[in-house]
């Protein structure tokens, strides 16, 4: 049996030997040295310290597996402290950031998916969705589909709404409701939510809430529907050398949201006094149905080609274009019309047809006006063939009693181009370019007449296919029927999967929190329209509805956001005041934060180092 010393007192009792055997005790008791000890082949220190490393290791793994993911506002993704306000020219408010963002967001959700499937006792992610109102409009006809989605996905919805309405019930078949008051807002527990979505003006109630400490760990997203405050906006002559208190507080307030979501690129620039980096566009909204579908149970076609002075045997033409070019002149076209408008015209004669263009682009200002004519003189058009209405007219109004639509602008466009959406939903047949982002989802001589963008002359031969002797072919009628058919639900997918793309890039799941399941599983591929479609709901949510959001809106543009501090009364007798951070405030605070987080990774790194 060996036994430790045992080598030791071996050599100690060799018998000792003169000076000739010396040398070979010597020898005898290296070898003895030298003999390999049995049992273990390394000392037992290099045995702990490899087990040490093998269990930091162990729990890196499990710490990385624990940690909240989603990549929120961390300075890692490379975005960084967004940029100091400028006004917004640029075309900043692009969707392509969000989609980078979502990919990288969603390779790591499906990791944990997969690790998380069988743990018990998980929390849903809870969103908090705040709205103004659940009136029947096409706003609620949107958030209850996404309500709906997110609910089928694994996400826990609650609807907190300042105003009740007649979209109540359906908003308790689809998620938890609440309405609360502004009095109440400050009660609720806004720590138990993982996002919050905003839907209104009246949002920024909550906002201001959620800039106070400790509120701001939520990620906001701010769903903006209309333009009502962006039109307030361009009343200010010059609003980027002189920014009034309230437009200042208006942008702390969008700076302090995550992202700030529009339907469609017009919004952005009514709002771009208030860009401050953190803009979206997420196209498919179904407003534009909504508004066709309700503008034609009240008016008459009749009745506005009269006031307009159109002849019932005329035909009208309208020609729309990109809103991303609201004050400019349509110089993408001339391009079209000079090469179609002669032979359009030589048509007309032919079939002894009267044809009248109609432009909707631009201002309405007399400097404009005289540029425009100048311009349509240029395009081979008889003086009183051609009007102008400005961006700011009714579309709906003109829609009512133009005959076919000419989409004229060749630029490529982020999303489909609203206006197209909005002819094909009021019925009308239209001819537009071959445009990627319009054959995505347009078929020709099925859903509309398309022509050669790379060949504008083209398009002549697309008013051939749609003219007769004695106006519109049969044709063109049911083009014009199909295309409203397909405009009804043609974006309804790809909208709702945009938003819960957005969602995922932007949440920090807690360790705790049951995953929901991916974007791809989204099973809803259109609007609900059968609880908000009847004639009934439709006629009651237009004239007093709309009156009553607007002198709301108005309130709030020219009453609470007029003051530099907002104030909440939570009784007769206290007050509580909110003191904004300013934007110099927010880029300090970004600031703090890339530093904490680099020198934080210095650490883990020094830390790393040592250990080895």
């Amino acid at each position: 049996m060996w036994r430790r010393g045992a080598h030791s007192d071996a050599a100690h009792h060799l018998p000792a030997a003169g000076a000739g055997g010396s040398t070979s005790a010597a020898a005898a008791a290296g070898a003895v040295r030298r003999r390999r000890r049995p049992g273990l082949s390394c000392r037992p220190s290099h045995l702990f310290f490899a087990l040490l490393v093998a269990l930091f290791t162990a729990s890196l793994l499990v710490v990385w597996q624990l940690l909240p993911i989603g990549d929120g506002n961390a300075a890692a993704d490379g975005e960084g402290a967004p940029p100091p306000p400028d006004g917004g020219g640029a075309m900043r408010f692009s969707a392509s950031r969000m989609v980078l963002r979502a990919f990288d967001t969603e390779s790591r959700l499906e990791a944990a998916r997969s690790a998380r499937r069988w743990w018990p006792g998980l929390e849903p992610v809870r969103l908090a969705l705040v709205v103004g109102t659940m009136n029947i409009d096409a706003e609620s006809l949107m958030l209850t589909t996404l309500a709906k989605s997110l609910g089928g996905l694994g996400y826990e919805v609650e609807v907190l709404a300042f105003t009740d309405g007649k979209a109540h019930n359906i908003w308790k078949t689809i998620c938890h409701v609440n309405v609360v008051s502004f009095e109440k807002l400050k009660y609720v527990d806004w720590s138990k939510y993982n996002a919050v979505l905003v839907s209104s003006l009246e949002g920024k109630r909550v906002v201001s809430i959620l800039m106070q400490e400790p509120f701001r760990l939520p990620p906001v997203v701010w769903l903006i529907h209309d333009d009502a405050l962006g039109q307030h906006l361009r009343n200010y002559p010059e609003p980027h050398l002189s920014v009034p208190n309230h437009i200042e507080d208006w942008r702390a307030h969008f700076n302090a949201c995550t992202d700030v979501v529009f339907p469609d690129s017009h919004l952005p620039l009514l709002y771009s006094p208030l860009d401050t980096g953190n803009f979206l566009v997420i196209p498919g909204s179904p407003v534009d149905i909504w508004a066709a579908k309700r503008y034609g149970l009240s008016h008459s076609q009749g009745t506005i080609r009269n006031q307009h002075g159109i002849k019932e045997e005329d035909i009208v033409v309208l020609v729309v274009g990109s809103y991303l070019f609201f004050d400019e002149l349509p110089w993408d076209y001339v391009t079209v019309l000079r090469t179609s408008a002669p032979h359009v015209m030589d048509m007309a004669r032919t079939k002894k047809l009267g044809v009248q263009f109609i432009f909707f682009c631009g201002n309405g200002s007399d400097t404009y006006n005289s540029a425009f004519q100048e311009l349509a003189s240029h395009m081979g058009f008889p003086d009183d063939s051609v009007k102008h209405f400005p961006m700011t007219h009714d579309i709906g109004n003109l829609l009512m009693f133009v005959d076919i639509v000419l989409y004229g602008s060749l630029r490529q466009e982020p999303g489909f181009p609203p206006l197209l959406l909005r002819s094909m939903s009021s019925e009308i047949p239209i001819i537009a370019p071959n445009l990627t982002v319009i054959t995505k989802y347009v078929t020709d001589g099925i859903h509309a007449f398309l022509f050669n963008s790379g060949d504008p002359s083209t398009a002549a031969s697309a008013f051939m296919r749609i003219l007769g002797e004695k106006g519109l072919l049969d044709t063109a009628y049911s083009v014009a029927l199909e295309g409203k058919l397909l405009s009804k639900n043609m974006l309804a997918y790809d909208c709702i999967v945009a938003h819960v793309k957005l969602l995922e890039s932007v949440l920090h799941y807690p360790s705790d929190a049951r995953l929901p399941l991916s974007f791809s599983q989204v099973k809803e591929r259109t609007w609900l329209w059968d609880p908000f479609e009847s004639k009934a709901a439709l006629g009651n949510s237009s004239s007093e509805d709309e009156r009553h959001i607007h002198t709301r809106i108005a309130g709030i543009l020219l009453g609470e956001s007029a003051q530099s501090n907002w104030t909440i009364d939570s009784d007769s007798n206290d007050t509580s005041s909110y003191d904004y951070p300013t934007q110099s405030d927010w880029d300090d605070l970004s600031e703090v934060e890339i530093f904490e987080d680099i020198e934080m990774r210095e650490m883990e790194e020094v830390s790393f180092l040592l250990l080895f």
